[in-house]
């Protein structure tokens, strides 16, 4: 079964220097229809203005992912963390015990990211945080794994889910394999599921499936959230 949001149609909050679309509740906005997806419970569509962003500001208990789209993100946190991540990388930080961090978009362009806050399967962890470059090259049968719960990919959270990306070229045809239930992002570009057409910023909710059927119809840049279906948090 397939549900799909078009960008046009999610929440926005324009503040000036940032303009926010939302998949999910968040802040002002507020969807009692659209509060999370099994363990996901946050993906904004960031586009922050060159020279701004996020003042020091405090998280605790969430595995939160920055996946850049356009230009590049500077993190710095409390634990002594900092890291410049640019497009097409991907950095995560989890939470846990609680941490404060700035976001800000120190390039002489505006930065576009998706936001992806999943809820964790254990608490009170020691704060981390992590970034890293993934290839560039063209996907041809299967999206590079980015994050993981289970150690296999370069990049780790604390929940049993698996986030996938890459690009495709024009006329790809390719099946990503899923565990249990996904929220595919269109990043660039415009790609088919399932016959329908998602453009850049669209998403869709993928359930009751072992695969995503993906055909690029131009070249694209696409993500695979592949999320439990609840959020089981362990003490």
């Amino acid at each position: 079964m397939m549900k799909i949001y078009r960008y046009n149609e999610l929440g926005r909050a324009n503040h000036g220097w940032l303009d926010a679309r939302h998949h999910f509740s968040f802040a002002s906005y507020h969807n009692p229809e659209r509060m999370r997806f099994g363990a996901l419970r946050v993906i904004n569509d960031d586009i922050i203005q060159a020279g701004t962003g996020f003042d020091t500001h405090p998280h605790q208990n969430m595995e939160i992912i920055t996946y850049v789209r356009q230009g590049a993100i500077t993190h710095r946190d409390s634990n002594g963390n900092t890291g410049r991540t640019t497009a097409g990388d991907v950095q995560v930080m989890s939470a846990g015990t609680g941490v404060q961090h700035s976001e800000f978009n120190l390039e002489d362009e505006d930065t576009n990211i998706f936001q992806i806050w999943i809820e964790p399967n254990r608490l009170d962890v020691k704060p981390t945080w992590d970034s890293y470059s993934f290839p560039k090259n063209p996907a041809e049968d299967r999206l590079d794994l980015l994050v993981s719960g289970d150690g296999s990919a370069p990049l780790s959270i604390y929940q049993d889910a698996f986030i996938y990306g890459g690009n495709l070229n024009a006329g790809t045809q390719l099946a990503q394999p899923i565990k249990s239930q996904a929220y595919v992002l269109v990043s660039d570009g415009e790609v088919k599921i399932d016959g329908v057409a998602l453009r850049k910023g669209d998403g869709a909710e993928i359930t009751d499936a072992s695969s995503v059927e993906f055909e690029a119809i131009s070249d694209a840049k696409v993500l695979v959230l592949d999320v439990p279906k609840t959020a089981v948090t362990l003490s």
